[in-house]
């Protein structure tokens, strides 16, 4: 008889990464697979075209944490911006402009986000697949310090090698959100996010303001910039 394996063993990589976000991090999780993040208790999360993200990293601090999923960049933010957003951008003056941007949240953890892997390497021990180079384009040519090993475009970083971001293009397991600013265990993470109690700079936090500011401005440079180059209609 044909020598057959032996069945394999589920694997329980997602349930590794749940306890890393829960015990580690004390953050709350959804039910069910994939693996979501609660959200609107702990901080809400901005999502933006990766491009306008990358301009906006200027704004936060080192532990401001980070994910990129294909060509969206997520920010986490302090919570209830959600519901600040709509004001924010009219008093900014981007009321009623079409911006590819939008903040998730809700009282009581009442929306969810599929949850990052963690970065780089260790997102693919995780789930036992590979990681594949990101988009060449949208932040590319970004800013270095965008990866929080400290890759300044070659793929080595100030903690060795960052195979991450694969010389300043970030990686991501295809399809899934990867951490480019990776949380910390064991640290809060309320005091990196940005909020609105944050204008003018009182605090320690970053402005939600300024990077809301930073992020509309770069979303809308990038929907006239595709306008320009959609062919023009003749009748």
């Amino acid at each position: 008889m044909p020598w057959v394996p032996p069945p394999r063993r589920p694997s329980d990589h997602g349930d590794r990464v749940r306890r890393w976000y829960e015990h580690e991090l004390g953050w709350p999780t959804v039910p069910g697979t994939p693996l979501h993040l609660s959200v609107g208790s702990r901080f809400d999360v901005l999502d933006v075209p990766a491009e306008a993200g990358l301009a906006g990293l200027r704004h936060l601090v080192p532990g401001s944490p980070v994910a990129v999923q294909g060509d969206r960049m997520r920010l986490l933010v302090a919570p209830g911006s959600a519901e600040e957003l709509p004001g924010v951008l009219d008093w900014l003056e981007w009321g009623g402009v079409p911006l590819d941007l939008r903040v998730l949240g809700g009282e009581g953890g009442s929306a969810s986000t599929e949850a990052p892997l963690p970065q780089g390497g260790d997102a693919a021990g995780w789930i036992g697949e590979e990681l594949v180079a990101g988009p060449e384009g949208g932040g590319g040519s970004g800013d270095p310090g965008g990866c929080s090993r400290g890759c300044h475009g070659d793929g080595r970083g100030r903690q060795g090698d960052c195979r991450g971001c694969h010389g300043g293009r970030w990686g991501y397991l295809q399809g899934a959100a990867v951490w480019l600013r990776p949380p910390e265990p064991g640290c809060e993470v309320e005091p990196s996010l940005p909020t609105l109690s944050a204008m003018g700079g009182l605090g320690g936090a970053p402005d939600l303001v300024r990077l809301l500011d930073t992020v509309a401005t770069h979303c809308h440079r990038i929907r006239l910039r595709r306008a320009c180059a959609q062919p023009l209609a003749f009748s």
